[in-house]
C-alpha cells in the first residue's frame, strides 16, 4: 500500500538491470529517483509496468546511453499525463515494444530526441494512448524495424495529427492492426 518512495539514498552505480523494478506497484503515486546513477544500465524493460496510480516521474538525470531494452517500460501507467524524456539517449535501443502501452492519460509526448537507428521492434508502442492528440515521429529512423504490428497506434482515438514522414518500412514484416480504431486522424504524413 506504499504510495510514495524516496530512493535518493540508494546506490545504483553498478546496476545493469532495473527490469520489473516497480512492476505492478499499483499504489505508488510518486517515486524520487533524482539520485539514480544509471550509467551502466542495459535493461529498463517493464520498470514501471503496472504503476497504474503513478502521476508523475522525473527521469531528467537518467543516463540511458547503454540501455538496449525499453519494452513495456511505462506500460499501464494510466494516470501519467506527461513524461519528460527529452534527455533520454536511446542510441543503443533495439526494442520499444509496448513502451507506452495503455498510457491512456498522456496528452502530449515529445520524442524528438529519440535515436531509433538500431531499433527493430516497435510493436504496440503507442497502443491505447487514447488521450494523445498529436504525435510527431518525423525524426524516427525505422530502416531496421521489422515489427510495427499488434496495434502500434491502436485506439489512439484522440489522435488528430500523425507525422510518419521519415518512416522507412522496407524491412517491416508486420503492420497488423497498426491504425485500428483511429477515427479522429485528419492529418497523417507518410514518406514520399
Amino acid at each position: 500500500n506504499v504510495d510514495t518512495l524516496d530512493l535518493t539514498g540508494l546506490d545504483t552505480s553498478n546496476m545493469t538491470s532495473m527490469s520489473y523494478m516497480f512492476y505492478n506497484s499499483n499504489s505508488l503515486k510518486s517515486i524520487n529517483l533524482s539520485n539514480f546513477n544509471t550509467s551502466k544500465l542495459l535493461y529498463a524493460n517493464n520498470m514501471f509496468n503496472g504503476c497504474t496510480s503513478l502521476e508523475s516521474l522525473d527521469l531528467s538525470n537518467f543516463n540511458t546511453s547503454k540501455v538496449t531494452n525499453f519494452s513495456n517500460m511505462f506500460r499501464d501507467c494510466q494516470k501519467m499525463k506527461e513524461i519528460n524524456l527529452s534527455n533520454f539517449d536511446t542510441s543503443s535501443a533495439t526494442t520499444f515494444a509496448n513502451l507506452f502501452h495503455n498510457c491512456s492519460s498522456l496528452t502530449t509526448l515529445d520524442l524528438s530526441s529519440f535515436n531509433t537507428n538500431k531499433v527493430t521492434y516497435m510493436g504496440s508502442m503507442f497502443y491505447d494512448c487514447s488521450s494523445l492528440t498529436s504525435l510527431d515521429l518525423s525524426n524516427f529512423n525505422t530502416s531496421n524495424v521489422i515489427n510495427m504490428g499488434y496495434g502500434m497506434f491502436y485506439n489512439c482515438k484522440s489522435l488528430k495529427q500523425l507525422d510518419l514522414s521519415s518512416f522507412n518500412t522496407s524491412k517491416v514484416t508486420n503492420m497488423s492492426k497498426m491504425f485500428l480504431q483511429n477515427n479522429e486522424i485528419s492529418s497523417c504524413r507518410f514518406a514520399e
